[in-house]
Formats: structure tokens, sequence, C-alpha cells
């Protein structure tokens, strides 16, 4: 038996992947959010990190 058959066999399955991508679209808009209001001399300090001895 193929495990897409266990997961058919269970009720209410089909609500995870839906969960799963509104999360993951949460985390995008954060992230994307965090780094448009971003202060640009933090970016630019830690652009330079692996540069500094």
């Amino acid at each position: 038996m193929k495990f897409i058959n266990y997961l058919k066999s269970i009720d209410g399955i089909s609500i995870y992947p839906m969960i799963t991508l509104i999360l993951f679209g949460m985390f995008f808009l954060v992230i994307l959010m965090w780094v448009s209001k971003a202060n640009q001399k933090y970016i630019k300090d830690a652009k330079n990190i692996p540069l500094k001895d």
C-alpha cells in the first residue's frame, strides 16, 4: 500500500496543505515588510560583516 493511500483514509487531511500555505504566505509577507522597513544603516552594516576582521 502506498503512502498516499494512508493519507486519503484520514478524515479532514485536506485542511493541512491550506494551513501550511497560509502560514508560508504570512511568513513571507512579514519578512517582506521587515525588509522594506528596515533601517538602511543596519542593512549596510550587516552586508559588510563578512568583510570585517
